[in-house]
């Protein structure tokens, strides 16, 4: 291959970004990803036990208040742990300086989960990739908590109708 070819694939953006290869940004990137992914099945499936147990107790109070505390408190968890999933992205910048001095880490990491972006801080130019897989597994997640609330309630709904 002609050496000016073979610079020019090199320096190519699909191959190199200012140093930083694809393939590291893909890989800082699905790590911080899968991180979250097992936090959320972690929290999701102890949701989701919690669920089946309560639906097997006879409790002492009204269906309707218990139902109500039920959503309380899985809307609060599901809070809870799509804060920790930024707080995981944002020690990903961090970890890889991706993010200029200064740049406050948790409102530039939910700025990304949340796919809000306003734009007035930007990554490094060799990560850049790490902006949209963070809103890749922001969506993907708030999506799977969306579901999990959705059949929360159809559930609640199911009962009631039972009942």
């Amino acid at each position: 291959m002609d050496p000016t070819v073979a610079d020019a694939v090199k320096e190519s953006m699909w191959i190199s970004t200012m140093n930083v290869s694809m393939l590291d940004q893909l890989a800082v990137g699905g790590a911080a990803s899968l991180v979250n992914l097992i936090i959320h099945a972690i929290l999701v499936g102890a949701i989701a036990a919690t669920l089946r147990d309560l639906a097997n107790t006879d409790a002492s109070f009204p269906g309707f208040l218990q139902y109500t505390l039920v959503i309380v408190a899985t809307g609060t968890l599901l809070v809870v742990g799509h804060f920790g999933e930024c707080v995981i992205w944002a020690y990903t910048y961090k970890w890889v300086g991706a993010v200029p001095e200064n740049t406050d880490l948790i409102y530039f990491a939910f700025g990304n989960y949340t796919t809000l972006g306003y734009g007035d801080v930007v990554p490094a130019p060799q990560w850049h990739m790490l902006g949209p897989m963070t809103a890749l597994n922001g969506v993907m997640l708030i999506g799977w908590s969306t579901a999990l609330v959705y059949d929360l309630l159809h559930r609640s709904v199911q009962t009631a109708k039972a009942s």
